[in-house]
């Protein structure tokens, strides 16, 4: 079915969804609750504190299998310096030599990892809610397969191998905030690096502001974001550069999990959707 073009009575003109995303092929049961709707404040806010507490539970259930996250650490490692791409010692290194920078990091690892992702999700909520829900799905699915991850290849982060070749820099500058540092640690699953959520999250949060944000610098700084986070989880030595390729991996899942349950990617669904049942979907051209 084509796209059609009503014209308001303003003159701006918006374009009608097709059928295939509207729900209009899509009876039953299950086929409404895979059509784009208009999301509720209480249930969001309810859903997106269950999900990460039962995460969080989840996550910090898995065994901390310190004997073998170590032996996997090395293991890492040495693939690493067979690929060339061994730099997290270097790279923690020089940043932990300049006092201002490396404190910058710590605080930039334990504060925007949850506050700019829950402030891409308002963003979502309040300006693009007929696609907030599949994207909402593709983060939920990024985090639930890295669960997976956590159990079956439990990683000791660098900061935390045998030697003394990484500096952890949170227990040397004595930063708060992050899970890794007093008594939050002791609460923490510290052998849960593989893939790193905090390049997961990142990711879905640049893609979405890339994506969706109408405002060119804006689009930018989506992109610098995931970047800046890479730089950041490196510097920290909590998480090695394959780590991050696990995250990305993870996020490839979440936008599969979208595309197959809504039909389509989460940015080309329509922006809004109808207040009312049986009122038609249109999408601002």
């Amino acid at each position: 079915m084509s796209d059609s073009t009503v014209t308001q009575q303003e003159g701006r003109e918006e374009v009608a969804v097709p059928g295939a995303v509207t729900g209009e092929y899509r009876r039953g049961p299950l086929g409404r609750l895979r059509r784009p709707r208009r999301p509720r404040l209480w249930f969001e806010i309810l859903l997106i504190a269950v999900s990460y507490w039962t995460y969080s539970l989840i996550r910090n259930a898995v065994p901390e299998q310190r004997g073998a996250a170590l032996r996997n650490a090395d293991w890492i490692l040495r693939v690493e310096h067979e690929l060339g791409i061994a730099v997290e010692q270097s790279v923690n290194h020089a940043a932990n030599s300049v006092n201002w920078l490396i404190v910058g990091m710590n605080y930039y690892y334990a504060t925007l990892h949850f506050v700019l992702t829950l402030g891409v999700l308002v963003w979502l909520y309040r300006w693009h809610p007929g696609r907030y829900a599949a994207t909402r799905l593709t983060l939920f699915a990024t985090t639930g397969v890295a669960l997976v991850g956590y159990y079956l290849f439990p990683l000791a982060p660098p900061r935390l191998m045998h030697g003394g070749r990484f500096v952890d820099t949170v227990m040397v500058h004595h930063t708060w905030g992050s899970m890794a540092s007093g008594d939050l640690k002791h609460m923490s699953n510290q052998y849960a690096a593989m893939p790193s959520m905090h390049i997961g999250w990142s990711l879905w949060c640049g893609l979405t502001i890339f994506a969706l944000a109408s405002v060119p610098w804006a689009r930018v700084l989506g992109l610098l974001y995931p970047v800046a986070t890479l730089a950041v989880i490196v510097a920290t030595a909590n998480h090695f550069w394959l780590d991050a390729v696990g995250g990305v991996l993870c996020m490839a899942f979440g936008f599969a999990v979208a595309r197959l349950w809504y039909g389509d990617l989460p940015y080309l669904l329509p922006r809004r959707v109808p207040a009312r049942a049986g009122e038609p979907v249109r999408q601002s051209a």
